[in-house]
């Protein structure tokens, strides 16, 4: 009997789950590589009386999500208020500098990060889309420590 390996790569994910408001939907096209939709979220925290805003630049990749994000394109055009509940993946902070403007020269910080996931859409407080429930987690997530 011969023993075969296999080279499977495993990876750690860094999920974030929240609330907010997109701003900014856009296509981009690199010079090099695919075009791809890219939104900013302006995610919830804090104090429901006091609330604060942590803004996440996405890249949209799930499926559905880039299939519900291009749904709301209009209504953000609009300036719409247009929540999400939404899972981003793997956010990361890029460090730039001011190219123009009072803060020219100086340096900035934006949070970047991979759009997975979309639970519901309000569009000015109306649910218009709702994710289907997932009955079962993937056998590798059923496992409990």
């Amino acid at each position: 009997m011969s023993a075969t390996q296999t080279s499977e790569t495993k990876y750690f994910d860094l999920h974030t789950t929240g609330i907010g408001y997109l701003n900014r939907l856009r296509e981009v096209t690199p010079r090099k590589g695919k075009p791809f939709m890219a939104v900013t979220v302006a995610a919830l925290k804090g104090s429901a009386d006091a609330v604060e805003y942590v803004y996440v630049d996405c890249n949209v990749v799930g499926k559905e999500a880039e299939k519900q994000i291009r749904r709301c394109q209009q209504a953000v055009d609009a300036e719409m208020k247009v929540l999400i509940g939404f899972r981003i993946g793997d956010i990361w902070p890029d460090i730039f500098t001011y190219e123009k403007g009072p803060k020219q020269g100086q340096t900035g910080v934006s949070l970047k990060g991979r759009l997975l996931y979309i639970g519901w859409i309000k569009i000015n407080g109306e649910m218009v889309y709702q994710a289907k429930a997932v009955t079962a987690m993937p056998e590798q997530e059923q496992e409990v420590a």
